[in-house]
């Protein structure tokens, strides 16, 4: 999730653990101790893709987090022994503000690898990066418990619990659009493909679906608001690595991503696109992963990513009357991309 959300999250986990003991001050490190996991940002791993599938790794395992959060408590104990919380107090509320970053983050489509150093990454993908109906009751209540210091840890409480409440939403609406998607592929050749379901932009009402073939792959709309539970799907080339030879980066990606690639050849370039992020061309993971010269053999230099492309403002509304349950609006956002066409799942 975005920096604001992670340090109001952190922000009210403190004010509510720390209970009658709540202060602004206790806020303000709550916040702070929020944002900690993301200073992985900094870290330069050599190269675009291992600055993407390496982010929120070991800075977010509860492996690192919980001895983390015990030091950190040891320390603020030993050097400021006066405090009023106890020391068992202080480190729950340490370890709470510092746990609850990567927990959240799990629930995104990016992905959070909560057991590293072991090669697993969870993502839920419930809710977007980005989610005003997550963030503001978190913001709300803390804005109310600086106007009312005698009830920080009360409204710091029930900031974190609607906040849990939405982001519970989130999962149901995530399992009604799969329940859609099994439905409508039954009984066809996509049955039993991977599926990948993940909320547009700022809500959990419309939601983007990839199902993955061999060559191809199959994009669609459906918005919680609709008539009819058939989505419309785009079929389009999904291509593959033409090389015998595969960059360690490349398949690094490939299990970053559970193989929702795409990949194009493209004159003097091969690339590969993450395709769950994003939606029909505006897929800002964009990386050339191999280049040569006129006809010459195949070059793998360290991948490079491309420039993301831009959004138009013109589709948003088109977006939003999508959300609304507008399905004859899908022609219209399928002329934001040039290659795309109308297409059902292939029958059996």
């Amino acid at each position: 999730m975005d920096s604001v959300t992670q340090a109001a999250l952190g922000a009210a986990v403190a004010g509510m653990i720390a209970g009658r003991k709540a202060s602004p001050k206790v806020l303000v490190a709550g916040a702070m101790l929020g944002t900690v996991p993301d200073l992985d940002v900094f870290i330069d791993y050599g190269d675009p893709v291992s600055d993407m599938v390496k982010h929120r790794g070991f800075s977010h395992s509860l492996f690192v987090l919980f001895p983390f959060s015990l030091l950190l408590a040891w320390c603020w104990h030993r050097w400021r022994p006066a405090t009023a919380f106890s020391f068992l107090h202080l480190w729950g509320l340490v370890a709470a503000c510092l746990i609850t970053h990567p927990i959240l983050d799990a629930f995104t489509a990016y992905g959070t690898q909560l057991l590293w150093p072991l090669p697993v990454s969870v993502a839920v993908s419930s809710i977007f990066i980005i989610d005003p109906l997550y963030t503001l009751p978190l913001l709300v209540t803390l804005l109310a418990a600086l106007l009312w210091r005698d009830r920080i840890a009360s409204l710091c409480k029930a900031g974190v619990i609607l906040s849990s409440l939405y982001l519970v939403w989130s999962v149901v609406a995530m399992n009604l659009i799969e329940q859609r998607v099994e439905n409508q592929v039954a009984g066809t050749a996509l049955e039993g493909k991977p599926v990948f379901v993940s909320p547009t932009p700022f809500n959990t009402v419309l939601w983007r679906i990839v199902v993955l073939g061999e060559d191809r792959y199959w994009e669609g709309l459906s918005s919680l608001l609709d008539e009819s539970d058939t989505v419309d799907f785009l079929e389009k080339d999904r291509g593959h690595w033409p090389l015998n030879d595969k960059p360690s980066t490349l398949q690094a990606l490939e299990r970053f991503t559970r193989q929702f690639i795409r990949y194009e050849e493209n004159g003097s370039q091969i690339i590969a696109t993450d395709l769950r992020l994003g939606m029909v061309d505006y897929l800002p993971f964009r990386f050339v992963f191999a280049s040569r010269e006129h006809h010459a053999d195949w070059q793998f230099p360290l991948p490079v990513q491309l420039n993301s492309p831009e959004v138009r403002i013109k589709h948003l509304p088109s977006l939003w009357l999508r959300l609304l349950g507008n399905q004859e609006i899908d022609a219209d956002l399928c002329h934001v991309s040039e290659v795309c066409h109308d297409s059902a799942p292939p029958s059996s």
